[in-house]
């Protein structure tokens, strides 16, 4: 039987193991755990909800021996403050009965704190690559004894724009290291990546991308426009027993805050917001809130799309059909974690349909279309986005100079150019070039003669 006691872990680790509720490791945790233990560099791809955080967690924690140096040895790069937040959480969580020191170092927040706590020592540093290469230029982080580094959702951070932070930040560190990568995407920008800076990696391939979720429920409503969306979205949830915990992704921040708007009226409390405009305070209540079930509904752009791991998720609704297809799996795969079953529901207008069409075209899958509820209101209420546009008509105006004496050439007055005034205008004459204190002793010279 594949289990946790086949790893030997230390009974420290199989105790938080077990009193986390884990029982059988995921088929990336397995195929993982010896080859990050044998210290070769790895690269991980595998679909969101496969376990990746516990796969590169636990072979390092086994690993990790006490040490009272100020430095961090492990280093950890995720895309996001609110997954920094995660990834801290966890390690304290299944280091619970070790004595490991963790920190979580992210933009958004007063780095003098930072700073400060950096200054009092750590053996494993998760961060932002922005505000670590902030830190490590500023002297407060040390990145020399770092000996494994682990790069987590690699293909979002090149996305975001890190690649100039992250080949800096791999300047700063030892070259005898441990590289760790995982992603759930192979890209040009990830293979350039790992050509450059890694050594004969080991590669593991887990249910890659565009591999539909086996235990996830895929179904999908045509509808007409925003506004419609709305009332089926919100038919849908007033069943409460079914939609328990939902996250709907919406393609903007404009539409997910119009979105917000709608159902708060219609729902208050229960629905939240996140994106990427809101404050890293307001941004980490609300998964709090969504997290403990405070709010069932969690209204979001694709931010929240990869790395984020919120517990007992029914549902994900895409309010908007993703213009690419690696979106949709991401989005997905928020519920169904591990082996629970989930449930996805796509909405999408005819001008998405195509967008819908590759989507089915990666997953090889034709995801089952479902009846519109007669009760539904179909809106014929358009959004300003929604709207035709009206045909901008240009006027040309010409001339008549017939028509009278209004319109008559520039006098003799109103042709004239500005030159400058008499006074450099006799100079220029005099000395043929203008005075300048470069030049004194040249006019000087040429005035005697």
């Amino acid at each position: 039987m594949n289990s946790f006691e086949n790893f030997r872990l230390s009974k420290q680790l199989l105790n938080a193991i077990d009193e986390l509720g884990f029982d059988t490791p995921t088929p990336i945790q397995t195929e993982s755990f010896p080859v990050i233990l044998s210290g070769k560099d790895m690269v991980g791809i595998a679909q969101t909800g496969t376990g990746k955080t516990l796969a590169y967690m636990l072979p390092i924690l086994h690993d990790l021996k006490f040490s009272k140096q100020t430095n961090p040895r492990i280093l950890v790069l995720v895309p996001t403050r609110e997954l920094v937040i995660q990834v801290v959480d966890q390690f304290k969580s299944i280091s619970t009965y070790l004595n490991v020191r963790v920190l979580g170092v992210y933009g958004g927040v007063n780095i003098n704190t930072q700073k400060m706590a950096a200054a009092q020592g750590t053996d494993i540093l998760v961060a932002t690559p922005g505000r670590l290469y902030d830190l490590a230029l500023s002297g407060s982080v040390q990145l020399k004894g770092i000996s494994k580094l682990v790069i987590d959702e690699v293909d979002v951070m090149l996305d975001l724009g890190f690649r100039f932070q992250l080949k800096n930040i791999f300047e700063l560190m030892p070259d005898r290291r441990q590289n760790i990568m995982f992603s759930a995407t192979m890209t040009e920008e990830v293979d350039e990546l790992i050509e450059d800076f890694f050594i004969a990696p080991a590669k593991i391939s887990i249910a890659v991308s565009g591999t539909p979720l086996s235990n996830i429920d895929q179904q999908c409503y045509p509808v007409q426009n925003f506004n419609t969306k709305v009332n089926l979205l919100n038919h849908l949830v007033s069943n409460w027993q079914e939609f328990r915990k939902v996250l709907v992704f919406v393609s903007n921040k404009k539409r997910a805050d119009r979105l917000f708007e709608t159902m708060e009226a219609e729902l208050g409390k229960q629905v939240g917001i996140i994106h990427s405009d809101k404050t890293q305070s307001h941004r980490i209540k609300a998964i709090s809130l969504f997290d403990k079930g405070s709010n069932r509904i969690l209204v979001t752009t694709d931010v929240m799309a990869r790395g984020l791991d919120l517990d007992m998720i029914t549902h994900v609704i895409n309010f908007d059909t993703p213009d690419y297809p690696e979106n949709y799996m991401h989005r997905i795969g928020r519920t169904g974690r591990a082996t629970q079953l989930g449930k996805s529901i796509l909405f999408y207008t005819e001008q998405e349909a195509e967008a819908k069409a590759r989507i089915e075209a990666l997953m090889l899958y034709t995801i089952p279309q479902m009846e519109f509820p007669e009760e539904v209101a179909v809106s014929t209420e358009l959004i300003p986005e929604e709207r035709p546009k009206m045909a901008e008509v240009r006027q040309s105006f010409s001339i008549d100079k017939s028509a009278g004496a209004a319109f008559h050439e520039k006098t003799e007055k109103n042709t004239k150019t500005n030159q400058g005034g008499k006074y450099r205008r006799e100079l220029a004459k005099k000395y043929k070039k203008p005075i300048s204190r470069g030049d004194k002793n040249y006019n000087k010279h040429f005035k005697k003669k």
